[in-house]
């Protein structure tokens, strides 16, 4: 394998120090193909985890060729065929069933950092459509680099590449990659952004990428100050009890809404587990509330808000719905 390759683009500076052995998200994409590939290079004892989603009837086919791929270059190589999506959405169904069995199989084969092959195009996408989904500030940071899933470590060390760049690299190194023919698919959200949308902007003299990629560096510096005004927001007389969190309703009250929206995103993380946050609804519930002088409760999703003898309250609650 060519060293350029291995060099062009992966560097100590992308990648934190890894566990081994670690694991690739393996679609046989270009993306994921060079991320598998330049970490072998570069000396990691790599697997490739699979996970054929039966949208067509080729995919069994493709994981036989990827196995056969796999074993040729020295590859450990996993895969599981989950049913078919059916729901409505089937993209997040998709990507549940998908990151269950990467949750199950780094369990059992010890496995505890997974990178995945999202690069920079796919980041300015993600950007996009958490925009047009209402996302505040902290939704339109986009895919991070880095998170757990469970005990799995998830790093995503190629959103500062271009994908043109990718498909660039395998080229020079002789290396073929699978076409996803769903990646046309209009039916689903992400193709219709992709061909559609950025087509459009790229037809009247504007770059998607370099448009949402700036959105996105916003989006990081406010959170970072809305993140500092809501930990001094908490740390005002904050008491946690029997579970339940509070402080005093004037500095609720006197806050900017923005600062009461993140502060209240960051009590639920830290009360519910890290990923249970408030969405758009919930932060307009509870905004519409606090203008009413906070009068009776507020039920969320899994947890109760409610003002008494002068201080805001937040409890978990057995019941997962939302109501006013």
């Amino acid at each position: 394998m060519q060293t350029e390759f291995q060099n062009n683009w992966l560097d100590g500076q992308c990648i934190a120090p890894l566990s081994e052995p670690v694991a690739v998200g393996w679609s046989g994409g270009a993306d994921s193909t060079a991320l598998l590939l330049a970490l072998r290079s570069a000396g990691h004892r790599v697997q490739a985890w699979h996970v054929d989603h039966a949208w067509r009837t080729s995919s069994k086919d493709e994981t036989e060729l990827l196995a056969i791929r796999a074993e040729q270059w020295g590859i450990p190589f996993y895969s599981a065929r989950l049913e078919r999506p059916t729901g409505k959405n089937i993209e997040a169904e998709a990507r549940a069933g998908r990151y269950a069995c990467f949750e199950r199989w780094g369990q059992k084969l010890g496995v505890k950092t997974l990178c995945l092959g999202h690069h920079q195009d796919d980041q300015a996408e993600t950007v996009y459509m958490r925009m047009l989904q209402g996302a505040g500030a902290a939704g339109c940071r986009g895919m991070h680099r880095e998170r757990m899933l469970g005990d799995l470590r998830l790093l995503r060390p190629l959103l500062h590449v271009p994908g043109g760049l990718l498909r660039q690299i395998l080229r020079k190194s002789g290396i073929e990659w699978l076409d996803d023919p769903s990646n046309s698919d209009s039916q689903l959200w992400r193709n219709r952004i992709r061909h559609r949308d950025f087509a459009a902007m790229h037809l009247a003299g504007v770059d998607p990428g370099a448009l949402f990629l700036r959105w996105k560096s916003q989006a990081d510096r406010l959170t970072d100050r809305l993140d500092m005004a809501a930990t001094a927001l908490l740390k005002k007389d904050m008491l946690f009890e029997q579970g339940v969190v509070s402080f005093p309703w004037k500095a609720w009250y006197a806050s900017e809404p923005a600062v009461r929206a993140r502060a209240l995103q960051k009590m639920m993380a830290d009360m519910l587990g890290a990923g249970i946050t408030p969405g758009r609804r919930h932060i307009e519930l509870v905004e519409a509330w606090t203008i009413k002088d906070g009068r009776g409760g507020l039920d969320l999703s899994r947890c109760r808000l409610y003002r008494r003898q002068g201080r805001l309250h937040l409890q978990p609650s057995v019941t997962g719905n939302i109501s006013q």
